[in-house]
């Protein structure tokens, strides 16, 4: 017990967080960043696969859920219906795309409102019943990612060869300090043997002598007497010399305690100084997570500039759009007006045409009735003369 204590104050840090998982905290605020994105797509997944089943029996929880999520649900399912017949109808990606769109912003909202009243969905989880399917075995193994995420970003590189290291040294020392111990123990049973196997032998001669003092007690008192101090002298010799090597055993476990501390003290400060080494590789990363987040802040604020220049000239195309398709039915209109007055105009110009031809014909004929009717008078007259 007494050499426990320096031997779990010299095992490094970084091996106590891999051999005790209690230990396993985030200590970075990266760490904490990661596992509260992980934490919240989690939640997500299971808010998503209840979905479905909650619009299926959404008059079953619409006075819990509320009206502005019920409406949500409700805009929803009309949205996978609609996307279901798109996509069993070929072509019109445009509209596809228009309605997948609106389907991932509407179930992006649904997921805000839940997350924002995170009891709704706690009661929701164990109310509703939901059949195992695929989305629990992704769930499982996501949440199973995570826990191998937390892990490895809590456990470095240098942590890991240090723990390598660590237990390498731990067993050469182990396996040192077993065989001595072993060897030690038998030298020490062997002694132990040999001292009962004396005592016994002298139990023995003790007993065998008593047997005989009571025979000839009254002719060898003075006898008897002189082997029983012999005896106790004996016996007290051979515990001096146990007590002796007992405490040069004991001065020999000694010896190798100081060994052991003196180790630790070494590796404490190979401890230190993989330490600082380690608080400056943690200070150069936490710089460059601050450059990161800097330039990230800069390029989403340029993206979203963009994003705003883009929505604006969007909205301006689908007013040029309307316009567009209102100028081109009036242009069609107009069209159809200009070919039915051509029609027209063609129409009357032929029964015109018609009409100055059969002009023509009774002008010719009239002219010609004339041309008769003169010469047939001329012809009259001359018939008198002559008769």
């Amino acid at each position: 017990k007494g050499m426990a204590t320096p031997g779990r104050a010299g095992i490094p840090l970084g091996v106590m967080k891999v051999l005790d998982p209690r230990q396993l905290k985030p200590d970075i605020t990266e760490t904490e960043r990661i596992l509260t994105v992980l934490d919240e797509t989690i939640v997500k997944l299971e808010i998503t696969r209840l979905i479905p089943r909650v619009i299926g029996s959404l008059e079953r929880y619409a006075r819990m859920l509320g009206p502005e999520i019920t409406s949500s649900l409700l805009e929803h399912q009309k949205l996978s219906v609609e996307i279901q017949h798109l996509l069993a109808s070929p072509g019109n990606e445009e509209s596809k795309r228009d309605v997948e769109q609106c389907l991932k912003c509407s179930l992006r909202n649904i997921l805000r409102l839940f997350l924002a009243n995170p009891l709704l969905y706690h009661g929701l989880k164990y109310k509703v019943r939901v059949r195992e399917s695929a989305a629990d075995v992704f769930i499982k193994a996501f949440m199973e990612f995570r826990d191998f995420t937390l892990e490895r970003l809590l456990t470095s590189p240098d942590e890991e060869k240090e723990k390598i290291q660590f237990m390498k040294d731990i067993s050469l020392c182990v396996e040192k300090n077993m065989e001595i111990i072993s060897a030690l123990q038998e030298e020490l049973a062997a002694v132990i043997q040999t001292r009962d196997e004396e005592l016994n032998k002298k139990d023995k001669m003790i007993e065998n002598l008593k047997t005989s003092i009571e025979d000839l007690a009254k002719d060898c008192k003075a006898e008897i007497q002189h082997i029983m101090e012999e005896g106790e002298n004996q016996q007290k010799e051979d515990e001096k010399a146990s007590k002796y090597k007992c405490s040069r055993l004991k001065q020999e476990v000694q010896l190798l305690g100081a060994r052991f501390n003196a180790l630790v003290l070494e590796h404490r400060a190979s401890e230190l100084i993989l330490r600082k080494e380690k608080c400056k590789a943690e200070r150069e990363i936490q710089e460059w997570v601050q450059r990161y987040d800097t330039d990230m802040t800069e390029k989403q604020a340029t993206y979203d500039e963009l994003q705003a220049v883009f929505n604006d000239e969007k909205d301006q195309l689908s007013l040029l759009m309307e316009k567009h398709a209102l100028l081109l039915q009036e242009y069609t209109e107009i069209e159809e007006e200009r070919r039915m007055l051509k029609e027209k105009e063609e129409e009357a110009a032929r029964i015109e045409a018609r009409r100055n031809e059969a002009a023509t014909y009774i002008q010719a004929f009239w002219k010609g009735y004339l041309v008769r009717s003169i010469y047939k008078s001329k012809l009259k007259k001359g018939k008198g003369k002559g008769r």
